[in-house]
């Protein structure tokens, strides 16, 4: 028979690792301090600029904060003569320009190369974009191309230069990545521009970008002296007013200011570094609470989480108000407001601040249009607004089904496309009109508008901007 095996020792009991209670920092008593980042060109190493959700009370999400880049200055040409500190010259845009002729029609490729060139040698600076490249892919490539082609209209350059230098801010962008960026749009123009890349037209790009640089991270630090780069905001009220229309009440964490007509960008934990625009729905209140009115969309990222699951307790990031469709109160002209769907928002704040102004003698005529009956969502609250208010009239407009019919008259539905009903309505001379909403209806109401004799510096809308 065979031997028994020899004993073995007992096997050795399961241990269990102890239990590490999480830190949880306590609440804090006001926001942090936002450094204002250092120039290029001074001794010392730009601060980080200190992200305000890492410290706010009842965080929902988390983003691995980013890396510190030492400031990397473009370097200069080798002959002090033609060094690329100085400004751009004529030849330098006649130069850019023929270059940009030429890679137009391959910017796609050259978009992902640029890209490429940034991520693979400069890792950090990928941190700043969002998971998923296929919406924002071809922004920052496109903005310095448009940029460069403006070159040559100083002023509007710099206007549209330090807008883009403030929200570049909340993407958590600093002074040293401009070094980088403009080496690989260098390098990805000479790539693709062929033939006609030589010495002189990387010395007009070289020009060009620094001056565009130089505007964007003068406008930053200017703007890190009195804001931080983004707002938190809790999510306070979700009211569903249809199946794909929410309205969302949010308290920033501090003091946020912004004018009625204004819209301002939001960034929720769902989709890190994807920022969407959203107009402000109600003129400033007392209690600081900011509402916005969001319709979910087809492939919609931002708006669909938004409607269909941001709630009560969530935590939203708010960059700076921007546009520029606010009222005039010295001028005291009659208005005209003009929205489809979800456009209504910042047409009602607008209305609110008339009202808070006593509406300085002026008349206000609301056309608000939608397909469905059931979509014009904020007609009781604009209804009831015109009631107390004499100088507010309210036209409601349909165009899809029900449009016409008798049950839909009596409910003082006007039949039609708000474009032909701001033409039947009409004249508006001396009007100032406000307009939002789907982009097409907004282009075609203002050359409804033109054509009828209204001029264009008073048709408002921020179509452009966004």
């Amino acid at each position: 028979m065979p031997s028994d095996p020899p004993d073995l020792p007992p096997a050795a009991p399961p241990v269990t690792p102890p239990v590490v209670p999480v830190a949880v920092p306590p609440m804090p008593v006001r926001p942090p301090a936002v450094p204002a980042p250092s120039r290029p060109d001074a001794a010392a190493p730009a601060p980080v600029i200190e992200p305000l959700f890492t410290s706010a009370p009842g965080l929902n999400w988390a983003v691995p904060p980013l890396a510190p880049v030492p400031p990397a200055p473009l370097p200069p040409a080798a002959d002090p003569r033609t060094s690329a500190e100085l400004p751009p010259t004529a030849r330098d845009l006649e130069l850019i320009r023929t270059s940009l002729a030429v890679v137009e029609p391959v910017a796609d490729r050259a978009t992902a190369h640029f890209y490429a060139l940034v991520f693979l040698g400069h890792p950090e600076i990928r941190a700043l974009f969002p998971a998923a490249m296929d919406v924002q892919r071809d922004r920052l490539f496109r903005a310095l191309l448009m940029a460069a082609r403006g070159a040559g209209d100083p002023e509007g350059l710099r206007t549209q230069l330090r807008a883009l230098g403030c929200v570049h801010r909340r993407y958590g962008t600093l002074t040293g990545h401009y070094g980088p960026v403009g080496e690989c749009l260098v390098a990805t123009l000479a790539r693709y521009t062929g033939s006609r890349w030589t010495a002189e037209t990387e010395l007009a790009w070289r020009r060009v970008y620094r001056l565009v640089s130089s505007i964007m991270i003068e406008a930053a630090e200017e703007d890190a002296r009195s804001s931080p780069p983004w707002w938190q905001g809790e999510v306070v009220a979700h009211e569903r007013r249809t199946p794909d229309v929410a309205v969302l009440t949010v308290r920033p964490d501090q003091a946020y200011p912004y004018r009625a007509g204004q819209y301002t960008s939001l960034e929720t934990p769902w989709w890190p570094r994807v920022w969407r625009h959203y107009s402000f729905a109600s003129a400033p209140r007392s209690d600081g609470l900011l509402t916005f009115h969001v319709k979910a969309v087809p492939a919609g990222w931002v708006s669909n989480a938004l409607v269909h699951r941001a709630a009560p307790g969530d935590v939203l990031r708010l960059g700076p108000a921007a546009g520029g469709m606010t009222l005039d109160h010295a001028d005291g002209a009659d208005l005209l407001l003009v929205g489809g769907g979800t456009g209504i928002a910042p047409l009602r704040a607008l209305v609110e601040e008339a009202a808070g102004y006593g509406a300085a003698g002026r008349s206000v005529e609301l056309l608000y249009g939608a397909r469905r009956a059931g979509e014009l969502y904020e007609l009781d609250g604009l209804r009831e607004l015109a009631r107390r208010h004499r100088w507010l009239s309210v036209r409601p407009v349909l165009s899809g089904p029900g449009a016409g019919t008798a049950e839909s008259a009596a409910a003082g539905l006007l039949a039609g496309e708000l474009p032909e009903a701001v033409a039947r309505f009409g004249p508006w001379t001396g009007r100032t009109a406000c307009l939002a909403g789907p982009p097409a209806m907004v282009r075609r109401t203002s050359g409804v508008l033109l054509r009828a004799g209204l001029p264009a510096e008073r048709i408002r809308h921020d179509l452009a901007a966004r």
